[in-house]
């Protein structure tokens, strides 16, 4: 918020990291439809506009990307891109995906989750204090990602940190896009290479031989450049968003020691209490669209060929649809929320996603029933696409 109490609102302005929700509050309440003029893009921060508009692919396109930066940037996405299509092609390359993340497929890892998650935690046992962002988020969804793709568990950080650094900009900065590096990471042109030659049971490997009708009759395979897409984007949504909500946990749940107690004493609770986090502090904040078609909210037009940026964060803080929002309530009635996206662009990842949440907090309570964070020390990342933790030193006691 300015000085001048003028309101102003910038996804790439580092004041607005640490608290944005007063600024959100003003937004529905005094501009539900917003307009930055510095960067000229509208926004729209109520929960019944996101209902409204994020299933409405017609209108709000994901052909030029769900990141500001792309959206206004124009640039052409390679095929593949699955968050970054429409239908047709989005449906024909979502449905390759969708068998893979099925409801029933992702249960059956959760022994392997909690293996993963397990051998993250047991070393930490026994120290006083530790980084929840760097010992745990940055290491479990990393090795449940190499899992699924084949990738031997040695080569995963250099993995993580080139999709990391891909994300990160500094402060009141945007993403760089040049090369399109954050959609192909040649990284893993290697293990594709390899499996082509070498299938297994795995992720990349369903990818290379699956065969499917592709939007022009075609029967075929994906090519290697596609596969590279697909995994690029999975990879890199995966571990960064699974990541940052592991952190919010930590946090929030220290920040409200009351209920975490509820969770040691009934860990059925468990669940719901990780979906209020992502209610709560979300890891992706806003999602962007390309407008193909003036359109209307709160009796002003928005312009065709406008950027138009979907503030889920402050749709899941409405009052209009929550009461006492900001309140952190693992009893609370949920019911659907605006962290994964709503529509044909709902997160496929989201019970991979809400799995890793159970598991690392269940395996943490049963360790560590309390902690602190050294908030001194706690730092949140700098990125305009998602929200977290960078550091986060739990003090344990």
């Amino acid at each position: 918020m300015t000085t001048d109490d003028s309101l102003y609102w910038d996804p790439y302005d580092p004041r607005f990291t640490a608290d944005p929700y007063p600024t959100y509050r003003r937004l529905r309440d005094e501009a539900p439809l917003y307009h930055n003029e510095k960067h000229d893009f509208y926004a729209v921060s109520r929960y019944a506009d996101m209902d409204r508009g994020l299933p409405d692919w017609q209108t709000f396109s994901s052909a030029r990307g769900n990141i500001l930066e792309f959206v206004k940037a124009g640039i052409e996405l390679p095929p593949g891109t699955l968050i970054f299509e429409d239908p047709e092609i989005h449906t024909v390359h979502r449905r390759l995906l969708v068998r893979v993340f099925t409801p029933r497929r992702i249960a059956e890892l959760e022994p392997r989750v909690r293996e993963f998650c397990v051998r993250t935690l047991d070393p930490l046992v026994g120290l006083d204090r530790f980084d929840l962002a760097a010992e745990v988020g940055a290491q479990m969804p990393m090795r449940v990602i190499g899992m699924l793709f084949g990738i031997p568990e040695a080569d995963l950080p250099a993995l993580r940190d080139s999709a990391d650094e891909s994300l990160r900009t500094e402060a009141g900065g945007q993403m760089d896009l040049k090369e399109g590096a954050i959609l192909s990471n040649e990284m893993f042109g290697d293990y594709i290479d390899w499996r082509m030659k070498n299938p297994s049971d795995d992720l990349m490997t369903q990818l290379l031989t699956t065969e499917f009708e592709d939007e022009n009759g075609e029967r075929r395979t994906l090519t290697r450049d596609e596969v590279l897409t697909y995994v690029t984007v999975v990879a890199g949504a995966g571990n960064e968003t699974t990541g940052r909500l592991i952190a919010w946990i930590g946090s929030v749940l220290a920040q409200n020691p009351d209920q975490r107690q509820e969770l040691v004493d009934d860990p059925s609770l468990i669940t719901n209490a990780v979906e209020e986090v992502l209610r709560l502090e979300g890891p992706g904040p806003y999602i962007a669209r390309h407008v193909t078609r003036d359109v209307e909210f709160h009796g002003r037009t928005v312009p065709e060929g406008s950027a138009l940026m979907f503030i889920v964060a402050s749709a899941n803080r409405d009052e209009r649809r929550y009461p006492d929002p900001d309140r952190f309530d693992i009893h609370r009635s949920i019911g659907q929320h605006m962290g994964f996206g709503v529509g044909i662009h709902y997160c496929l990842g989201a019970a991979l996603a809400r799995l890793e949440g159970r598991v690392a907090l269940e395996e943490m309570l049963r360790r560590w029933p309390r902690w602190d964070v050294d908030w001194d020390n706690a730092k949140l990342a700098q990125t305009s696409t998602v929200r977290g933790w960078e550091t986060l030193p739990l003090v344990l006691g």
